[in-house]
């Protein structure tokens, strides 16, 4: 198994080691977009609004 890391991981993980406060503040964060609960009423309303897809997406007919 190799370990190697781009210069890129690098530079955040020697970052994160020297500011541990941005660990925490990249946590909150993250949550304003990924763990956001969306309303009942609107994810019903996006399913009914779903298109039925077709069987083969090239057909042209």
């Amino acid at each position: 198994m190799y370990n190697y890391q781009s210069d890129t991981t690098q530079f955040l993980n020697e970052f994160l080691t020297k500011h541990p406060e941005e660990a925490q503040a990249q946590i909150e964060h993250r949550g304003m977009l990924w763990d956001v609960q969306l309303n009942p009423e609107d994810e019903t309303n996006f399913a009914a609004a779903r298109l039925p897809k077709k069987g083969y997406t090239y057909l042209t007919e």
